[in-house]
Formats: C-alpha cells, sequence, structure tokens
C-alpha cells in the first residue's frame, strides 16, 4: 500500500488494513512506529531494575565492586522486555495472543520485590530470581484458567489491589528524590541540590504530557527524565565512570546469582502473577477495541497470559524481572489505530539488541537516583489514580464500602505499621507487612462471601 493510494488521515494502509494485526505497513512507516513504542515504555521498563538494585545496596556507585550487577540487570530487562514481546507477537503453539502487545518490566511486583532483597546485596538475588522463575510458571500456568477466574476479580478488588501497589511505592519515590538510601541522615538528604532536579523531571513532565501531541506526549516521562539529567549534569551529580569500563558485548548468564528457594517470595510472586495476569487481560481487550473494534477472543486473552509466564520465568533464570503488557503502549495503539503486531516486533528486535550491548545498561545507570525520584512519583502516583479510575466503575453500595472500608483498612495499616506483626514467623512478615496480600486476600474473600443484598 503506498501513501498516494492511502485513504486521507491514514498513509500507512486502509482501515481494513490498519485492523488487521497480520498486517504489515511499509518499512518506512514500520520502523519509526516501532521505536515509537519503545520510546513509550522505554523509561518505565528500566526503572524498576534500578530500584530493585538499589534497594539490594549495589546500585549506588561505579566504584561499587556489585555496580556491574546493576547495569546486568539493566541490560536483562531490556532483553527480555524485547524477547517477551517477541512471544506475545510471533507467538508459537498456545503461546501469545498474535496481537502488538509490548511487554515490559512490572511496576506491581515491587512491593514484594523490594522487601525481598532489602538490604542484602547480591546475597539476595539468588532467592528472588528462583521466585521470580516459579512465579512466572504458576502465571504461565493461569493461562488456562484465566477466562475462567475473572468473576472472582471485579473492579471492586482489582482497584483496590492497584491502588494498593501505588501506595506501596509511594515512599520509594520521595525517598529517591531527596537522595535516596545513601543520604539517609546526611545533610544532603532533602538538600535542595537533591530535590531541584527531580522538580525539573516532574514539572517537564507535565508540561510535555499536557502541551504537547502524538509521540512527544506519549514520551514525557523520558523527556522529563532527559531535562532533570541535563540539570543534575550541570549540577555535577553525574559520573561516567561505569560506561567507559563497560564491555560492547555481553550475553545474558543462566542462574548468575545462584538458585535459593524462599517461601516468601515464591508465595509473593505468585499472587501477584493473578494480579498481572488481570491486568493483561484488561490490556488484550484494550487493544481489540481500540484497534480492531472488537472483543478479545479467548485463544488471544489465554495465549497473551501464556507468554507473560513464560516471559518472567525465562527471564529470572538470566537475572530478569517479571515482565507484563504494558498498558501505556495500548493506548499508543488506539492512537495511531495501527493494529500490526510487526510493528511492535520491530520495536521488539531494537530493545534486544540494547539489552545485549552492556553500554546501554551502563548510560542508563548514569542517571542520578534524584533523577530518578523524580520520574517514579509521577509513575507511582499514575498506579494510584489508575487504581482509583477502576474504583470509578463500581457502585458504592454499603456491602462494597464495608469490603473496601475493611481491606483497605488492614492492608494500609500493616503496610503503616509493620511491627504489628513482630512475632510472626520472618516469612508470615514478609507476605503481610507490605499490606498488598492481606488487602487483596480480605477483599477477595469478603467479596466472594458477603451476599449481593447486603444494604
Amino acid at each position: 500500500m503506498t501513501d498516494a493510494t492511502a485513504p486521507k488521515g491514514h498513509p500507512i494502509g486502509t482501515p481494513e488494513q490498519l485492523m488487521n494485526p497480520d498486517y504489515m505497513p511499509p518499512l518506512g512507516k514500520a520502523v519509526p512506529l516501532g521505536l515509537q513504542h519503545v520510546l513509550a515504555m522505554f523509561a518505565s521498563n528500566v526503572t524498576p531494575a534500578i530500584i530493585i538494585a538499589g534497594a539490594a545496596g549495589f546500585g549506588y556507585g561505579s566504584n561499587s565492586p556489585d555496580f556491574p550487577n546493576m547495569i546486568y540487570m539493566i541490560q536483562m530487562v531490556m532483553l527480555f522486555a524485547g524477547i517477551a514481546t517477541l512471544f506475545q507477537s510471533i507467538g508459537f503453539g498456545p503461546v501469545g495472543a498474535r496481537l502488538p502487545i509490548v511487554q515490559g518490566t512490572s511496576f506491581a511486583f515491587l512491593p514484594v520485590m523490594i522487601p525481598a532483597v532489602a538490604g542484602q546485596g547480591v546475597a539476595g538475588m539468588a532467592g528472588l530470581m528462583t521466585g521470580i522463575v516459579i512465579g512466572g510458571i504458576f502465571h504461565f500456568c493461569l493461562g488456562f484458567i484465566v477466562t475462567k477466574i475473572r468473576h472472582a476479580l471485579p473492579p471492586l478488588v482489582t482497584g483496590l489491589i492497584v491502588l494498593m501497589i501505588g501506595l506501596a511505592l509511594l515512599k520509594v519515590g520521595i525517598q529517591y528524590a531527596a537522595g535516596g538510601v545513601p543520604k539517609l541522615g546526611t545533610p544532603e538528604f532533602g538538600s535542595l541540590a537533591m530535590w531541584l532536579p527531580a522538580l525539573v523531571v516532574i514539572l517537564v513532565t507535565l508540561a510535555v504530557k499536557f502541551f504537547t501531541r502524538g509521540l512527544l506526549s506519549l514520551s514525557a516521562v523520558l523527556v522529563g527524565l532527559v531535562a532533570g539529567y541535563l540539570v543534575s549534569l550541570a549540577m555535577g551529580q553525574v559520573n561516567f565512570g561505569s560506561v567507559a569500563n563497560a564491555p560492547v558485548f555481553e550475553l545474558p548468564m543462566p542462574f548468575r546469582w545462584g538458585i535459593e528457594f524462599n517461601a516468601a517470595i515464591i508465595i509473593g510472586m505468585c499472587f501477584m502473577a493473578i494480579i498481572s495476569a488481570i491486568e493483561t487481560v484488561g490490556d488484550v481487550s484494550g487493544i481489540t477495541k481500540g484497534g480492531a473494534g472488537r472483543e478479545a477472543t479467548d485463544r488471544e486473552v489465554g495465549g497473551a497470559t501464556f507468554a507473560d509466564g513464560l516471559g518472567s520465568a525465562v527471564a529470572g533464570v538470566f537475572g530478569g524481572l517479571p515482565n507484563t503488557s504494558f498498558s501505556q503502549n495500548v493506548g499508543l495503539i488506539s492512537m495511531t489505530g495501527v493494529m500490526s503486531r510487526h510493528v511492535v516486533t520491530i520495536g521488539a528486535l531494537f530493545l534486544i539488541v540494547c539489552g545485549l550491548v552492556p553500554k546501554v545498561g551502563a548510560a542508563v545507570s548514569t542517571v542520578p537516583i534524584n533523577v530518578l525520584g523524580g520520574a517514579v512519583i509521577v509513575m507511582f502516583g499514575m498506579v494510584c489514580a489508575a487504581g482509583v479510575n477502576m474504583l470509578s466503575e463500581v457502585v458504592w453500595n454499603r456491602r462494597n464500602m464495608v469490603i473496601f472500608a475493611i481491606s483497605l483498612s488492614v492492608g494500609f495499616g500493616l503496610q503503616l505499621e509493620p511491627s504489628a506483626l513482630q512475632h510472626l514467623p520472618q516469612t508470615a512478615q514478609v507476605l503481610l507487612t507490605s499490606g498488598l496480600l492481606p488487602a487483596a486476600g480480605l477483599s477477595i474473600l469478603l467479596n466472594l462471601l458477603l451476599p449481593e443484598d447486603l444494604h
């Protein structure tokens, strides 16, 4: 299809072609569309790796002997986001929706992953990665039943869970913007020098998001990060030593940090896999409705869930983090109207190339923690907003208000006062003090048990 014969407003193809996932646009159009998908998700994809490395304690300086592990993690989240995206867009057997679904590292797992590695350095990574692998396998198995369990997770439950994920992460954003764990207890923590680049990120992100259009608007967080980065560079806060020392090419290493079975991490990962699977169901439906004006088929929903789980399990083997479908890319498809899965495949190949080049990961790792803090304040706030948006679909009768009130009170209360559970076994403390598991468990249980006619 040439530009001359395309209908006005659709220079890439006919309306029928645009709604067809198997349609391949002209390469000159497909490549920039694919890169657009990468730009829209790039900052959100690499941020969890930086947060986990920082929480573990090896992400705070190129002079640390453990710092190369942070670069490696950034590589792996790029590499396996690309590979998991190929699972979705190309697929094989029952795996993959064969739709333009972009996979990336999930924020939803952070409330489980952060306490799992906090302060443990490299020693904490074996248990985390083993949990990711087992959680990914569990997630894969959900593909067989995901369409049958949706009734147990209405917007009241899923909205509360997403809200709790955001609330659990808000402290991380503020802490990072103020200077992060290395600055805690020092005069520099919370100083203007720390806050200024973070505030620049927030203000530029808001300006670009609401006063521009198209790709620039969709990449607002990335643009904000660049602006904050330039300010921190001018203030002497950027260290390029890691870039010079990073190799040009490196292959992933299976079980780089070993294998360790930790019950709390495994249970937490399996539970969050359920949440991620439900999120993917929503994203698949959003893509088919926004891009093709139809409902998603059971095969597409099941295939997307299989790909989610397999992508996470494989990533964990090589030191990556759990993957899920990225909602911002669903919005991008609705905006462009291009349903071609081959466009997303091009973006996936670009991510894979970046993941094999450690210098790219090293360049990303030069972003100061306070600059990243400005970005995650926006991102984590949006997670909370997404939960509130889902809750807006709820009919707020007395029954639903009681379910929400009890679940939120117990979950958020335990998050604020974790010492209330100090007499429980360590595994139970890890699972419950994030607040996420008790809030989700209570909301699911009460929703199933309380009668609908409770007024």
